[in-house]
């Protein structure tokens, strides 16, 4: 592409609100296309690197349109910049959510989580505010959805694309 776009994806650990945000997300960004990268596990299972090449293989074709992409869902740099379709985008920026550790843990049990399914998500939301400024560039900024709605979190993440867009 002449003039590559940018790709925006919403991170962060199971239980932090990421798919909880897509709808009111779509509503106040209705000229980006905002998809919850999980949806494809219905029809690929869990096989993420495929996941991930679909999606940035998609991003890439509505980028080709002139419309920029929000994905949410848990993705990591070190995972997308090895997708085939990286290249096309002038930048991806990343976004994490996050909650206080008894909200996720409620969250998660309301899944059916096992205690140990839920230990690792809760390292693992810990270990993504470690490494926010140190892997990510820029660095990764953080909405702590604890105790915002779902339209709160939306205008913060839309603010947050406006800004790189």
């Amino acid at each position: 592409m002449e003039n590559p776009l940018p790709l925006f994806i919403v991170t962060g650990a199971s239980g932090s609100g990421k798919t909880y945000v897509v709808n009111d997300l779509r509503q106040i960004m209705p000229d980006y296309e905002v998809f919850d990268t999980d949806s494809l596990i219905e029809v690929m299972g869990h096989d993420w690197e495929k996941i991930r090449m679909t999606w940035l293989r998609i991003a890439r074709e509505i980028a080709r349109n002139g419309r920029m992409t929000i994905l949410c869902g848990t993705q990591m740099p070190w995972d997308i910049e090895k997708c085939a379709d990286y290249p096309a985008f002038r930048h991806v920026y990343y976004l994490n959510l996050h909650c206080k550790e008894e909200a996720r843990e409620k969250r998660l049990r309301e899944r059916n989580w096992t205690d140990e399914m839920i230990r690792n998500h809760l390292d693992f939301a810990n270990a993504l505010l470690e490494i926010a400024a140190k892997e990510f560039d820029p660095p990764m900024p953080t909405i702590d959805t604890t105790e915002l709605d779902a339209s709160a979190v939306a205008s913060r993440i839309k603010d947050w694309v406006l800004r790189h867009a």
